[in-house]
């Protein structure tokens, strides 16, 4: 097997286990509450990425750091991401919930342009807009539902959910910000210890002694999210991300599957239409970042190569 394609077969196994974690998250979060379920996401997760970085021989070495206030910045953005994402499933089905959090990346543009100055064309920006009408058409049906008065409770779902993808788009900048000084390891370990620490902080809020299955369930979403990031990481060091990131969408199949087979939850024809139209603009915007990426290097190479 190629580099890339082990490199896709993986990306696809961990769009399999990010799945797994996510329905066993939903099975329990109408019990835990959600900071300890993110307690248990952190804490647990860090296990299979500790035995990864020990079996590459990268621990500890590879936890040094010399920049610990990004990693306090990408920490605080990621932990609301990834608790306002665990209370929005609570409040919606996975199917559209996934569908919201596709808006991630077209948010990300946005903020790759106000924050880092990455110069962002007419391509891309037309890509975001067009992402963003299928967003709107997921949300018309929490909105619609509101307005009728039938589910108010999907409403503040679908608002949690969009904010936890501006969060991870803001994430995704700051780990960006990072990769210039800072392992792939160090990334996710400190990432995943300091998730653990922030969600000790809502102790007050009410958490509670789990039944043995919750408990037990909250320990395997845990392990599956650490092992997701494993799989996630190998795979991007084996194959380019333009050519890796796009099966990132494979996590949709999975989620209407378990969806499905668990929960009894069907996407509505609006979800599906508002689901490709995000899908395919988000395909673009990857598909042009690797078009401008080959034009930079052979643009670099032929400067290389033109005499002095």
């Amino acid at each position: 097997m190629s580099p890339s394609a082990a490199g896709v077969s993986l990306k696809v196994a961990s769009t399999l286990s990010f799945s797994v974690m996510v329905v066993l998250i939903k099975l329990v979060s109408a019990r835990v509450p959600a900071g300890e379920v993110l307690f248990a996401r952190a804490f647990f997760g860090i296990i299979p990425v500790l035995v990864y970085l020990m079996w590459r021989g990268e621990f500890p070495g590879s936890l040094h750091t010399d920049n610990p206030l990004g990693h306090v910045r990408r920490a605080v953005v990621g932990t609301v991401s990834m608790f306002t994402w665990f209370m929005g499933i609570s409040y919606l089905p996975l199917p559209d919930a996934t569908a919201i959090s596709y808006s991630g990346p077209l948010f990300g543009v946005v903020f790759a342009a106000l924050i880092l100055r990455e110069k962002v064309r007419i391509y891309r920006w037309t890509a975001v807009l067009v992402g963003f009408v299928g967003v709107m058409i997921v949300l018309s049906e929490q909105i619609t539902a509101l307005e009728a008065g039938l589910s108010g409770a999907r409403a503040i779902g679908a608002a949690l959910v969009l904010t936890s993808a501006v969060f991870a788009a803001l994430a995704m900048v700051t780990v960006r910000e990072l990769t210039a000084s800072e392992t792939t390891g160090a990334i996710v370990f400190y990432f995943s210890s300091s998730a653990a620490v922030f969600a000790l902080t809502t102790i007050p809020f009410g958490w509670l002694v789990p039944r043995p299955m919750d408990a037990a369930i909250m320990v395997l979403a845990g392990l599956a999210g650490g092992v997701g990031q494993v799989l996630m990481t190998q795979a991007y060091r084996l194959a380019e991300a333009s050519v890796v990131a796009p099966f990132d969408y494979a996590n949709m199949i999975w989620i209407v599957l378990f969806s499905y087979l668990v929960f009894g939850d069907l996407p509505t024809l609006t979800v599906v239409i508002g689901s490709l139209i995000v899908i395919a603009s988000g395909g673009f915007v990857i598909w042009r970042e690797r078009q401008l990426g080959l034009l930079a290097a052979k643009a670099r190479a032929n400067e290389a190569g033109t005499p002095g």
